[in-house]
């Protein structure tokens, strides 16, 4: 059912792919496959591993494509209530205090506080030195569940203990997903299906072109427990990478499978969100083994009814609707909808050399150089800014050293106020290094002149994210606004002296905008658009976590510090005119570019009557290095209207030098047909400055 299409063609990198297809060839891969758009891009095999001649071993990637399909199914079809008491359809749970109050949706999402099957780090430690097996060789019911004696199902409904208040925490559960297993098959009886083998099969496989002899379940066995048929689900499944991939496609398309709604595209939706079960942890959690416990090294993900989630950004580079599921092994089913992606990895481990945890090493070595390999830029050519050309990187100027962000406004006065991070400012340089400090600038590049502002009331100290910095900054009707960051998303602040004093809102943003700034105009913002002033920010309460999308605000002007004033873009009406909401909950999109949207600055440039919008486009991973004040990529965009639609000027997914850790186009350096321009950016952690020359049609 794939056609097949060369990367570019879907706005891929053929030499990335290629390159990352090799890696895992030869490093245990036995299947990968790629799809974008419905056309595979990227597939290899191992010899003798092609999808004619053999399946694949999907350890526990069986949870979604077997446990998670099936439960999601009998949710649909009025089976099931992922929200009701387990012992609904587990009776013996009835008189347990406990194992009573678990429901469906924390067995499957691994918040019931049922004990695992895994023994600890130590157990399997000390049976690797005695040449035993990890599992079969466990001591107590743990051992007895993996050889199956008398059957895992009894052992993980009697035998296992719950280990904390269901739904209070996270822990990752084998058992979990077979009682799901049990109450599943339960909640079939008197339906035309005798378990979930036959239920997958008539309900779901075959409708989407998936035959037997593609694919087996369940370890090839069932268990008779309770006059039940009760097939596994948390593993022991094996199938082809196209069979796979189906089933991602299936969840991709929100159930529908070419035209036929196979699954209520609300039930797949709501699969897919978070519920509020609880988070992963970020400390120890004596109840847990430490792979369940979050951290930098350690990004723990999501779980919904079958699925991983991106949920809260964990995956730094990954847009947050991706989904997945995974196995020991790195057997994986990567979906992502935002980028119409698939990606289908099975084999041997990669991981057993590997240094740091299960997670990353997916993180470092399937999740980034696929999204990596993303090159196309979000939006279509400018059909009216026709080139952009920088100037030699040798006539870059660099002041200010060790200081970052750099947002400016044009004053009322002809200078330039700007604002850094963890730095000392412009010499001569402040005695302590600032989290947040302020400066005047004055001049035309390449002639410039810095000095520091010293506030007491407007400098932050501190270090990262540790400390308060400011996003943006701007001049209207005299006074200066200035958004703080790293106060709890962000906080504003006014000054009536050219920020010499300043006076904070006793309000703050508590959802999203992060990283907000403003739309900077002319002159003391002469020009500007209306009476309102316009915010912009990632759809994040964090300034260090990458978005999928841009959101933005607007105030009057003569309410700038007023929180009742604002209100939230929130799409379009009927005619294409933008929507504004009082309610920050209805915001919706003004950019969207998946897992690559960052930190930016927008500038009106009056003589081209355009939007000119420099978005900061991260790298992932381990190619970050020092973050995009090295090595980065960029992005220009403009548009007649602040909140698009956006076109084109400029994109590169690696600039020639690192683009700063945000940027813009002052508009007191704009020339007066508007086509000689200043890219001002934090680049090599200085006041940098780089001329650009545009060309229109």
């Amino acid at each position: 059912m794939w056609a097949h299409a060369d990367p570019e063609t879907e706005g891929m990198s053929g030499v990335k792919l290629d390159a990352f297809k090799k890696a895992l060839l030869t490093t245990g891969t036995k299947k990968i496959l790629i799809i974008r758009n419905d056309k595979i891009i990227c597939e290899g095999f191992a010899k003798g591993w092609a999808d004619s001649v053999t399946t694949s071993g999907t350890a526990s990637l069986a949870k979604a494509l077997v446990s998670g399909m099936s439960l999601n199914a009998a949710i649909a079809d009025g089976y099931i209530n992922a929200d009701a008491p387990a012992c609904l359809y587990i009776p013996a749970w009835k008189k347990s205090d406990i194992k009573s109050k678990i429901t469906i949706r924390q067995l499957d999402t691994h918040t019931s506080g049922l004990e695992d099957s895994e023994g600890t780090d130590e157990q399997e430690q000390q049976l690797i030195k005695q040449k035993k097996d990890r599992h079969m060789d466990l001591p107590g019911w743990k051992g007895q569940f993996w050889r199956k004696d008398p059957d895992p199902i009894t052992l993980s409904r009697d035998s296992a203990k719950v280990l904390f208040k269901p739904g209070s925490s996270s822990g990752y559960s084998n058992p979990g997903i077979a009682m799901v297993n049990y109450a599943v098959t339960k909640s079939l009886q008197g339906s035309p299906y005798n378990n979930i083998a036959s239920y997958l099969d008539q309900r779901i496989y075959s409708r989407i072109g998936i035959k037997k002899g593609t694919y087996s379940i369940g370890y090839k066995a069932s268990y008779h427990v309770d006059g039940l048929d009760v097939i596994p689900g948390w593993g022991g499944a094996a199938f082809t990478a196209d069979a796979v991939a189906r089933i991602g496609r299936l969840v991709l398309k929100k159930g529908n499978w070419q035209g036929g709604q196979i699954i209520d595209s609300l039930v797949i939706k709501r699969a897919l969100s978070f519920n509020g079960t609880a988070m992963p942890s970020v400390l120890n959690n004596i109840h847990s083994p430490t792979w369940d416990n979050r951290s930098s090294d350690n990004p723990v993900p999501v779980a919904a009814l079958g699925w991983f989630t991106n949920y809260d950004g964990v995956f730094k580079s990954l847009p947050r609707d991706a989904f997945w599921g995974a196995g020991a092994g790195e057997q994986l089913l990567l979906v992502i909808p935002s980028l119409n992606i698939i990606v289908v990895r099975m084999g041997t481990t990669m991981y057993k050399d590997s240094d740091g945890s299960y997670w990353k090493f997916i993180e470092n070595n399937i999740f980034d150089p696929v999204v990596d390999a993303v090159e196309a830029a979000p939006y279509p050519k400018s059909d009216f800014i026709t080139a952009a050309t920088f100037a030699p990187a040798k006539d870059v100027i660099r002041m200010a050293e060790g200081g970052d962000l750099w947002p400016s406004t044009w004053g009322d006065d002809g200078a330039m106020y700007t604002a850094y991070g963890d730095g000392n400012g412009f010499k001569p340089q402040t005695d302590i290094k600032l989290s947040s400090g302020l400066a005047v600038v004055s001049g035309t590049p390449p002639d410039l002149t810095g000095v520091n502002i010293r506030t007491p009331s407007g400098e932050r100290v501190g270090e990262g994210p540790a400390g308060e910095k400011a996003s943006g900054i701007i001049m209207v009707d005299g006074k200066l606004y200035l958004w703080m960051r790293n106060t709890g998303n962000a906080r504003l602040a006014c000054s009536a002296d050219h920020g010499k004093t300043w006076v904070w809102a006793d309000w703050k943003f508590d959802t999203s905008f992060g990283c907000p700034n403003f739309i900077n105009y002319g002159k003391n913002n002469a020009g500007a658009k209306d009476d309102y002033v316009y915010t912009y920010s990632v759809d994040d309460a964090s300034a260090y976590k990458y978005a999928d999308q841009m959101v933005m605000a607007r105030v009057n002007k003569n309410h700038i510090m007023d929180w009742a004033a604002y209100q939230f873009f929130a799409g379009y009406d009927s005619a294409g005119r933008p929507v504004w909401s009082e309610d920050i909950r209805k915001r919706k999109a003004c950019y969207v570019n998946p897992g690559k949207t960052y930190r930016s600055g927008m500038t009106y440039d009056a003589p081209l009557k355009r939007y000119l919008w420099c978005q900061i486009i991260p790298l992932s991973g381990n190619k970050e290095e020092q973050g995009p004040r090295f090595k980065g990529g960029l992005g220009i965009f403009e548009s007649r209207d602040p909140w698009g639609p956006w076109r084109t000027v400029f994109y590169a997914r690696q600039w020639d030098m690192g683009p700063g850790e945000s940027g813009s186009l002052p508009t007191n350096w704009m020339s007066k047909d508007g086509k000689s321009l200043y890219y001002l950016f934090s680049g090599n952690d200085s006041f940098s400055v780089r001329k650009l020359v545009l060309q229109t049609k």
